[in-house]
């Protein structure tokens, strides 16, 4: 380790403590790169800045008689300890500041676990990028930093960072395309080049790439005064726990949730914010303050929370656990892994369960915290099960957007009589201000803000008459100065379209090498429909035997599925067009854009020499339709439901090429006998509407409905339940016949039946429902529902008897043999 400091380095430093004072006063903070190829001279420089940042920050805390000069610093260092150079680099650091300081309190974590420190605060945050830039660890990472507070970026050296062959992209290369793009990296440099409060230092040519440049603002005092409400129901210790005004809001918000809804109301709460607004923390807080006056009015409050994942809820019951302890409430903790999923004391409960779990528990409140994360199927289910709920979600952020769950979810429940809205929008950061340019750097680089563009009446003229051109995109033209624009409008649509979006994303359009873009502009330039697809295909034929075999391969989920699933080997030979993600313009949904866009990347598909096009996604009735009607064949679904979105995840197929169309034809007809085989243990709960549409593409595999009646006793019984005298329980084998067999005849062989009676077959029949669920879900009255289910009886006899209404009843011992020797025989 050298022990001198190159000069320029120290002057870098001195011009960030000269600005500090005003850094503090303004709230704003500031980032360091500090690249290079020697990782003990990065954590020797890495030392000396925050020895240098600490001394500074006392020296001016003290100016401003701040009793904060004598605490000790909070600093998170974040790194990859499976490499020998980062244990070394960190080892370095800790040997810097243990020598030259005392008072600084260093938390040293691997990636792995650095999603546990969102909500927290500290005043240095180190980042170790040598090894890995993952765009989602500057989405989680970046805002825990408070204002003054410094961020430190060590990375390799800078002229060839663009190009080093990081963990992430690594992750992104598969068999047929090995070598990643190297675009991303370089996107974030320009951007660090091009904000304020940023400065760059390259230690192996001892040169200031970028010298701090400090927004010029007036300075601000800390922080306003918090005003709490006057009259309150919560004491006003719940309310202490705020940090800022728009928390105090929150809480005072969730008081009015004390109180059942009215007969025929149901209360939804709705906090939107950026990132670092405290809103989980604010709705930990009132959720306390709910439970506190509850337990007064009944033995038992149970509170139940959920999210995309239990890490999302970790502020939340930080912030509940702080108030439940200043309230001298006692509980006890249950911790999984490292989350905390519940709190229990003698007459309240706070509980974690996964999102598809809460429509079937009864709580007194729900709270669903980043909504946006989650599918509008199991949002809406949840709303139904329950009276109160609390949703929070993040507007801008990794998690997902919060614009796009008020368009899809809060507009559907607006239309909802029965609905008493309270929406609140967060707006001031709680570690920094709002006008702070680190944050701006964050956004701009992540696309955190990004949203489609604004539509004048031109716009709409085009469209209705589809003056649309088709655009093939470059990523490197995306990522351009010239094209950034465009690539803000292709990520903002998916913002605000049906897809959970996080800064990886962004990440994988730009540097996964089998991935393309392709979009839908309008004359006036602008963007009005997103397209990411992946090519998918051919693998070797070792490949395919270990996939058939339960192997694993990169990428290539469609072949990867259609092997392991549908065991025809030959799939392995074709190449396809995974769509990966399509959204449309929100204004614009539902006028054939998309429609248009698909067909479009099917003929630009076949004209390059692809066997097919294909796509995964959570089903529902209104996407799956949307696929099948432009020729796509389901071929896969999923066991069970995904337990963050609470959809079945399907497969669809259109295929192009002679061989494809052979591969897919027979697939559809496994799927089918797959689907009718397995849909009373798998699917019982799969939304019928769904469950026929993927049945009627099946192909016909009998055309005699009578062979599958193989005794004149199933007949005898058949007619017996037709003309009422046995029940739809004592014939449930014979309709459960009729039902499978009914997908399985060609149309015109069919008893001919009605759609809520096609309906019936499934969820009565195949699925097994009870009458209640079936009539609830196809909302038919119940009494409906057997009269038709009985009808259906009566159509399949007529098929089975030449004259039913001569039919005479009874069965002779001579035919029940002669039949049930057939059936030995078949």
């Amino acid at each position: 380790m050298t022990n001198s400091i190159p000069a320029n380095f120290n002057n870098l430093l001195k011009k960030l403590g000269k600005n500090l004072l005003n850094l503090i006063r303004v709230r704003h903070r500031a980032l360091l790169v500090i690249s290079g190829s020697n990782p003990e001279r990065l954590g020797e420089l890495l030392g000396r800045a925050v020895t240098y940042y600490e001394r500074s920050l006392v020296r001016h805390l003290k100016t401003l008689e701040n009793s904060q000069s004598n605490q000790t610093r909070s600093i998170l260092y974040v790194y990859h300890d499976e490499f020998p150079e980062a244990i070394k680099m960190k080892e370095v650091y800790r040997r810097i500041v243990n020598t030259l300081l005392r008072k600084l309190n260093t938390t040293y974590a691997t990636y792995e676990i650095s999603e546990k420190y969102l909500g927290t605060t500290f005043d240095v945050l180190i980042m170790d990028l040598t090894h890995d830039l993952k765009p989602n660890d500057l989405g989680r990472l970046i805002g825990i930093v408070r204002g003054g507070g410094l961020i430190l970026l060590a990375t390799p050296p800078w002229n060839s960072w663009d190009r080093f062959l990081s963990i992430f992209k690594r992750n992104l290369v598969v068999p047929q395309y090995p070598e990643p793009r190297h675009i991303f990296i370089e996107w974030v440099k320009r951007k660090l080049l091009e904000h304020n409060n940023i400065a760059i230092y390259d230690a192996d040519e001892e040169v200031i790439v970028k010298s701090f440049e400090f927004s010029k603002v007036s300075a601000k005092s800390a922080k306003s005064s918090i005003e709490y409400p006057k009259e309150t129901i919560f004491p006003l210790i719940v309310y202490e726990q705020a940090v800022t005004q728009d928390q105090v809001s929150v809480i005072n918000i969730l008081e009015r949730f004390y109180e059942k809804p009215r007969k025929g109301e149901k209360k939804l709460a709705v906090i939107v914010a950026d990132r670092g607004r405290g809103k989980s923390c604010a709705v930990g807080i009132g959720v306390v303050g709910l439970v506190h006056f509850l337990s007064k009015l009944k033995p038992k409050v149970r509170v139940l929370i959920t999210a995309p994942e239990p890490s999302n809820i970790q502020s939340l019951m930080m912030l509940a656990r702080q108030t439940l302890e200043k309230l001298g409430v006692s509980y006890s903790t249950e911790i999984r892994g490292s989350n905390v999923i519940e709190l229990r004391g003698d007459k309240f409960s706070i509980e974690y369960w996964e999102p598809v779990a809460i429509p079937k528990l009864k709580g007194d409140i729900v709270v669903i915290d980043e909504a946006a994360g989650l599918s509008v199927t199991i949002l809406y289910k949840i709303w139904e099960a329950h009276s109160r709920v609390v949703v929070s979600t993040t507007i801008h952020g990794y998690e997902g957007a919060g614009r796009g769950f008020s368009l899809r979810f809060l507009g559907r429940v607006r239309k909802d009589p029965r609905a008493v809205i309270y929406e609140y929008e967060m707006k001031e950061p709680i570690r920094y201000a709002d006008d702070d340019p680190i944050e701006k750097w964050q956004f701009s680089t992540l696309l955190l803000d990004a949203e489609p563009c604004e539509l004048d009446h031109d716009d709409q003229v085009a469209v209705e008459s589809l003056k649309l051109e088709y655009v093939k995109y470059d990523p490197k033209y995306l990522f351009s100065p010239e094209g950034e624009d465009e690539l803000k409008q292709l990520f903002g649509i998916y913002v605000l379209a049906h897809y959970r979006n996080e800064p990886d994303d962004l990440g994988m359009i730009a540097d996964a090498p089998h991935h393309i873009i392709r979009a839908v502009k309008l004359p006036s330039g602008k963007v009005v429909c997103a397209i990411q697809a992946a090519i998918e295909g051919p693998i070797e034929r070792r490949e395919a035997l270990e996939l058939l075999k339960g192997g694993k391969i990169p990428g290539n989920i469609i072949p990867d599925r259609f092997l392991k699933h549908l065991r025809m080997v030959e799939f392995a030979n074709t190449k396809g067009l995974r769509i990966v993600r399509i959204a449309t313009h929100p204004s614009l949904q539902g006028r054939g854009i998309g429609t248009w866009a698909l067909s479009k990347a099917i003929e630009e598909a076949k004209n390059i020499g692809l066997d097919w096009v294909g796509a995964g996604f959570g089903v529902n009735e209104d996407l799956l339709k949307f696929w099948l009607k432009l020729g796509f064949k389901v071929i896969h679904i999923s066991p069970a439901r995904n337990p963050v979105s609470g959809e079945y995840t399907v497969i669809v197929i259109k295929p192009i090429s002679m061989i494809a169309e052979d591969l897919v034809n027979i697939a559809s007809r496994e799927f089918v006998l797959k689907l009718l085989n397995s849909i009373s243990i798998n699917y019982r709960d799969l939304e019928i509407t769904v469950a026929k549409l993927m049945l009627e593409q099946g192909a016909s595999l009998i055309k005699d409905f009578k062979q599958i009646f193989c005794t004149p006793i199933q007949v005898d019984r058949l007619w017996t339940y037709c003309n009422g005298s046995m029940t739809f329980e004592a014939s449930a084998d014979l309709m459960y016949l009729v039902a499978r067999y009914y997908w399985l005849l060609e149309a015109s062989f069919r008893p001919k039946l009605s759609r809520v009676q096609e309906e019936i077959l499934i969820g009565k029949v195949l699925q097994g429902r009870a009458w209640s669920e079936v009539a609830s879900e196809l909302k038919v009255n119940e009494r409906k529902i057997m009269e038709e289910a009985r009808d259906i009886a009566c159509k399949a006899l007529k098929l089975l008897v030449n004259e039913p209404e001569k039919y005479f009843p009874g069965v002779s011992i001579a035919s029940s043999i002669q039949s049930i020797n057939r059936y030995v025989m078949l």
